[in-house]
């Protein structure tokens, strides 16, 4: 049952423009992908607390093309409190309705899980806009509102981000 659900899964990945290889039972999002700039770290004061990749077919960004965004937590964290900064981040870079922003955070809160150290998450945005979470086993759950995964990889991939130096590095940019 569970290569059955593997192999569902890989099926509806391709159908999606990401491809996946189901390699020890594990998944593997970035497989036939090529890494768009270099990893880079997000330090929040003196602590690490997550590094993190970008990945598309081409080896370029396109936000309306397919990519993987590969965040591998360098401490344990809580997902009820990732989901929570994620949607401030949002709200840093111009997002301001309310009562999507709730709705938002209640399936950011049922997706994420508590994370440890080494633990990866990968957020894939498909050629629909769909925005998929995935940890390195299984789908995680699915936010299908093109504005969410705009607003969501902005956090990172905007111009507008917190964090430019970071953006450049993802992108490859100087």
């Amino acid at each position: 049952m569970k290569q059955f659900k593997n192999s569902l899964l890989a099926m509806l990945l391709m159908v999606s423009g990401v491809a996946v290889s189901d390699d020890n039972n594990g998944l593997d999002l970035t497989k036939d992908m090529t890494q768009v700039g270099q990893t880079a770290r997000m330090t929040y004061l003196f602590w690490d607390v997550y590094d993190i990749s970008l990945y598309s077919s081409s080896g370029s960004y396109d936000s309306l093309a397919p990519f993987v965004l590969q965040l591998t937590y360098l401490r344990d964290l809580d997902g009820e409190e990732i989901a929570k900064r994620s949607l401030e981040e949002m709200q840093k870079q111009g997002f301001n309705d309310e009562a999507l922003g709730a709705k938002w955070l209640l399936q950011m809160k049922q997706i994420f899980p508590d994370v440890t150290e080494n633990y990866s998450l990968y957020g894939v945005r498909d050629e629909n806009g769909t925005t998929r979470f995935y940890d390195s086993e299984k789908l995680l759950g699915e936010i299908t509102d093109q504005n969410f995964t705009k607003w969501f990889f902005d956090i990172w991939l905007s111009e507008k981000t917190t964090e430019p130096k970071m953006r450049l590095k993802l992108l490859g940019e100087k």
